[in-house]
């Protein structure tokens, strides 16, 4: 049905909301049809409805080339790798965010080779790009501040500090190749950490809004001189990289 759908709303009406919908509906239905056929969740399971969502997506890819298509393919690909991994080694499971963060850099490589290809981000190429950072940022980022014992609740000044050195970090990625995806990502685990620290210093009432108003408005002054600021950080990089990227635009 999803398909059928789409020949219609897609091919010929171009829509893109339809569009990405349709997608997921068609490999959805493909990955979990082949999940139910096993009669439950399990390693096997996951490793053949895998396979035949990667299948599904070339297929769809090739008739109806939505940008999004890429990245369904790249994390149907991570989730058959990852449970071939874990079926074949049962005792990787406590390895799994590793194997996330692994993942995540090459769908970023994967994401920047697209990027790279139209630098001047006008055609669907960069589209392409742009759904699969938005897929790798959460499996960068999510290990790393999960390695910190965030979402656990640890607190401190001293890991508010790494949090917010990660944070920086995260953005200038973010500058650097002019996508947003990395520096909203991790914004959600900022402001976890920030609530829970001003919270232990006795503002218990207020702090997640202390917190939120804080970060809300620097995000706000960096979005409204967001290109002044990526000119600054540009500049300083040699030739070698910025061929690679988006130019900087005229201030």
């Amino acid at each position: 049905i999803s398909w059928g759908l789409a020949e219609f709303f897609v091919r010929k009406r171009k829509m893109a909301l339809p569009a990405i919908m349709l997608l997921v509906s068609f490999v959805g239905g493909v990955f979990f049809f082949i999940v139910s056929i096993f009669g439950g969740v399990s390693e096997q399971a996951f490793i053949v409805a895998s396979v035949a969502a990667m299948i599904a997506t070339q297929c769809h890819w090739r008739r109806f080339k939505v940008p999004v298509t890429v990245a369904v393919g790249a994390a149907s690909c991570a989730v058959l790798f990852s449970s071939a991994i874990y079926f074949f080694f049962p005792n990787s499971k406590e390895w799994m965010e590793v194997i996330a963060f692994f993942f995540g850099l090459l769908i970023f490589l994967f994401a920047m080779y697209w990027d790279a290809s139209d630098t001047q981000r006008t055609t669907k190429r960069s589209d392409v790009a742009f759904w699969l950072h938005l897929l790798s940022a959460p499996l960068i980022i999510h290990p790393v501040f999960s390695s910190l014992g965030i979402l656990k609740g640890n607190d401190g000044l001293m890991l508010m500090a790494i949090v917010v050195a990660l944070y920086i970090l995260m953005t200038s990625i973010s500058l650097v190749i002019d996508r947003r995806a990395f520096m909203v990502s991790s914004l959600v685990y900022v402001l976890y950490a920030l609530s829970n620290l001003i919270e232990n210093y006795g503002v218990v009432g207020s702090s997640f809004a202390l917190t939120g108003f804080f970060m809300g408005g620097a995000l706000l002054l960096l979005s409204a001189y967001w290109h002044r600021v990526r000119a600054s950080v540009v500049n300083k990089l040699p030739n070698g990289i910025t061929a690679y990227i988006p130019a900087v635009r005229a201030l």
